[in-house]
C-alpha cells in the first residue's frame, strides 16, 4: 500500500525533471530565436507574430484530442513521451532554416509536439496527488520547468559571447541533447497512474464542463486574445537597444522570478482560492504592458521582465490547478484539453492583432491594447465566474 502512494509522488518529481531538460532545450532558442528571424532572416513584425500564432494555434485540437485520448484508454504515459520526443527531435532543425517559412514549419512541429503531451501530462500530475495539493504541486512543477529554462538561457548567453557569428545556429543544434535526456527520464522514471475509462465521444462544444468551467474558460478565451507570444517582449527589448548578448539574461530575469514565485503561488491559491489570485495575475499583465510600451529603457526593461515573469507565476500553475478543481476527475484529461486548446486558439489572433499594430501603429499600440483587454478579462472573472458555483462543485 505504501509502495502506490509513493508512485505518484515520484511521478510530480519526474516529469517536472523532464519538464527541466525540455524546457532547458527550448530556453536556449527562445530567447534568440525572435532575433534570428528579424536580424538573419530579415522577417518583420506582422510575419514574427504569424509565426509565434500558428505554431501555438495549429497545436491547439491536438492537446483537445490527447486530452481526450488519454481518458478514454486510460493512459497517460505514451502521449506524454511521444509528444516530448517530437519536440526534443524537431527543435534542432532550426539549425538549417534559410528562410521564415522553415521557421514556421519547425516551430509548428514542435508545437505539435507540445499539443501531443501537455494535457495528458497535466491530468496525470492531478490524479498523482491529493485534491488540497494541487496548486503547489503544480507549481513545483512550473518551478522545475522554469528552472530548466534559467539554465537553458544561460547556455545561450555564453554560446553568444563565445560564438558571436555563428551563435544562433550553433545553439539550435545543441538543444537536441536535454531534449534526449527529457525522453530517457519519460521512458524509464514515469509510471502511468490507471484510472476510469470513458467511452464519450470527442466534442469541443463544453458538454464536458460543469458551468462554472465555461465561464472561466470564456474568461480566459478572452484574455488571451491580448495575452500575446513573449517574441514581442524579446523584441521590445531589441527595439530599445539592448545588447544582443544581453537579450538571453533579461530573460533570464523573467525565468528566475517565475520560477521563484510559482511554487508560493500555488499555495497561496490553495489557501486563498484561486480566483483571488488570478485576478490580481490578470491586472499584473495590464500594467507590465503598459510598462513596456511606454517605460522601457536600458534601465527599466529588467525590472519591466521580472513583472512579467512573477505575472507567469501567478497565472500559469495556479489556472491549470483552478480547471483541475472544476472538473470530473474521469473527465480531467478532456478539461485540461479544453483549456489548453482554447488558449492555443486565440493565440493566434493575439499575435496576428499584436504584430498587425506593431507594424502598423506604433510600438506602444499592442501593450495599450494587451492592458485594456486585461483590465476587462479581470472583470469579467469578477462578475461571471461564481465563486458560491465553484465551491459547490469542490465540495
Amino acid at each position: 500500500m505504501q509502495k502506490n502512494k509513493q508512485k505518484p509522488q515520484k511521478n510530480v518529481f519526474r516529469l517536472g525533471l523532464a519538464s527541466f531538460f525540455t524546457d532547458m532545450s527550448s530556453e536556449m532558442i527562445f530567447p534568440v530565436l525572435p532575433i534570428f528571424l528579424s536580424t538573419v532572416l530579415g522577417a518583420n513584425m506582422a510575419v514574427i507574430g504569424l509565426i509565434e500564432g500558428v505554431a501555438e494555434s495549429a497545436a491547439a485540437l491536438l492537446k483537445l484530442f490527447s486530452g481526450w485520448l488519454s481518458d478514454k484508454v486510460g493512459k497517460k504515459k505514451p502521449l506524454i513521451i511521444a509528444g516530448y520526443s517530437l519536440s526534443a527531435f524537431t527543435k534542432p532543425l532550426l539549425a538549417l532554416a534559410t528562410h521564415w517559412g522553415h521557421v514556421l514549419i519547425i516551430r509548428f512541429s514542435d508545437r505539435v509536439g507540445k499539443g501531443l503531451r501537455t494535457a495528458p501530462r497535466d491530468s496525470l500530475i492531478a490524479a498523482s496527488v491529493d485534491k488540497g495539493e494541487r496548486g503547489v504541486k503544480f507549481g513545483l512543477h512550473r518551478t522545475m520547468d522554469t528552472a530548466g529554462a534559467i539554465v537553458g538561457t544561460l547556455i545561450a548567453f555564453f554560446i553568444l559571447q563565445k560564438f558571436l557569428g555563428d551563435a544562433f545556429r550553433l545553439i539550435f543544434l545543441l538543444s537536441i541533447i536535454p531534449g534526449l535526456i527529457a525522453v530517457l527520464i519519460l521512458i524509464f522514471g514515469v509510471k502511468d497512474v490507471r484510472q476510469k475509462t470513458v467511452n464519450k465521444k470527442i466534442s469541443f462544444n463544453f458538454k464536458a464542463c460543469n458551468p462554472a468551467l465555461k465561464r472561466f474558460l470564456l474568461a480566459i478565451a478572452f484574455f488571451n486574445l491580448a495575452n500575446f507570444s513573449y517574441a514581442f517582449f524579446i523584441l521590445r527589448a531589441n527595439d530599445i537597444g539592448l545588447a544582443l548578448f544581453l537579450i538571453p539574461i533579461v530573460y533570464l530575469v523573467y525565468n528566475i522570478v517565475y520560477a521563484a514565485f510559482a511554487i508560493p503561488m500555488g499555495k497561496l491559491s490553495d489557501r486563498v482560492g484561486r480566483k483571488i489570485v488570478l485576478i490580481a495575475g490578470i491586472l499584473l499583465f495590464g500594467v507590465t504592458s503598459l510598462g513596456f510600451g511606454f517605460m522601457a529603457t536600458a534601465i527599466t526593461i529588467w525590472p519591466l521582465f521580472a513583472l512579467y515573469g512573477l505575472f507567469m507565476a501567478v497565472t500559469d500553475g495556479v489556472s491549470r490547478a483552478y480547471v483541475s478543481d472544476l472538473a470530473a476527475s474521469d473527465k480531467r484529461g478532456l478539461a485540461f484539453g479544453t483549456y489548453h486548446t482554447i488558449v492555443g486558439i486565440t493565440v493566434l489572433p493575439a499575435n496576428l492583432i499584436g504584430g498587425f499594430l506593431w507594424q502598423t501603429i506604433n510600438v506602444q499600440a499592442p501593450f495599450v491594447y494587451a492592458a485594456v483587454f486585461s483590465v476587462i478579462s479581470a472583470l469579467l472573472l469578477i462578475f461571471f465566474v461564481n465563486e458560491k458555483t465553484v465551491k459547490t462543485i469542490r465540495a
